[in-house]
Formats: C-alpha cells, sequence, structure tokens
C-alpha cells in the first residue's frame, strides 16, 4: 500500500475552503470609548504684536460702525498687552457711540490711569466732565 502525500497546494487548498465556511469567531461588542474634548488652548497673557493687530482690527470695526466687534478687539488688545493705555481710549469712544456712557468714563479713567502724560489728557478729562454731567442730569430725571 503506497501512501501518497498531499501536496502543498492541496493543502492550501483545503485550508482556505474550510476556513471560508466557517463563520468568523463572534467577538463581544466593545465599550464605545470617546476621547475628551481637547483642552482649550491657553491664550497668552502678553503678546503686544496680537494686541497691535486687535486695536487695527478694532478701528476698522468701529470706522465701519459695527462697535460690538470692535469693543470684543479693542477688550482682547488690553488682555494681550496688560498696561497699555491705548485700547481703553478706543474702548471709551466705542462706549459713547454705544451710549453707554458709565461705561465710557470707566475706560477713559482706566486710560488716565497708565498714561496720566497723554498728549490727550486734558481732552479726555474734559470728555469725562461732559459724560458725568449727562449722567447726571439722567438720573436727576
Amino acid at each position: 500500500m503506497t501512501h501518497r502525500l498531499p501536496t502543498l497546494a492541496a493543502l492550501a487548498l483545503c485550508v482556505a475552503l474550510t476556513s471560508a465556511q466557517q463563520p468568523p469567531p463572534k467577538q463581544p461588542p466593545q465599550p464605545r470609548l470617546e476621547a475628551p474634548p481637547p483642552a482649550p488652548a491657553e491664550e497668552p497673557v502678553y503678546d503686544p504684536l496680537r494686541a497691535e493687530k486687535a486695536i487695527e482690527v478694532g478701528r476698522f470695526y468701529f470706522k465701519r460702525g459695527n462697535f460690538d466687534a470692535a469693543l470684543e478687539r479693542f477688550q482682547d488688545a488690553a488682555r494681550f498687552r496688560p498696561g497699555y493705555a491705548i485700547p481703553y481710549r478706543w474702548m471709551g469712544q466705542t462706549y459713547e457711540k454705544m451710549r453707554r456712557k458709565p461705561d465710557a468714563v470707566t475706560a477713559y479713567r482706566k486710560y488716565l490711569e497708565l498714561y496720566p502724560s497723554a498728549q490727550d489728557a486734558a481732552k479726555i478729562r474734559k470728555r469725562i466732565e461732559k459724560l458725568e454731567k449727562e449722567i447726571a442730569r439722567v438720573r436727576s430725571l
């Protein structure tokens, strides 16, 4: 009796046929893990270039009459460059345009506090006096 050994190709065909007939083993469902949301990027505390750009963009919005957007840019500039007076002068002008006189007075005072020797300091002081009189007149009604 002679035994014939199967060829390698025949063995591969048998394995392929048997594995094709059997379904893959079932795996239990894995719990869905969601990635946590990315942490908000920490904004720089001091970035003078970004502050100047924010003032430039704020002035653009101011000239276009978009006072809400302008105010946001001036506030950004004050945050990116603490101790910088110019954004507060622009905030004062913007608040005036928005008819928010008490906020304008606060912004102008902060401007003078940070830059008491400003060339326009006298003009700003007169502006503050005028706004305070208007505020008092409205309150007395």
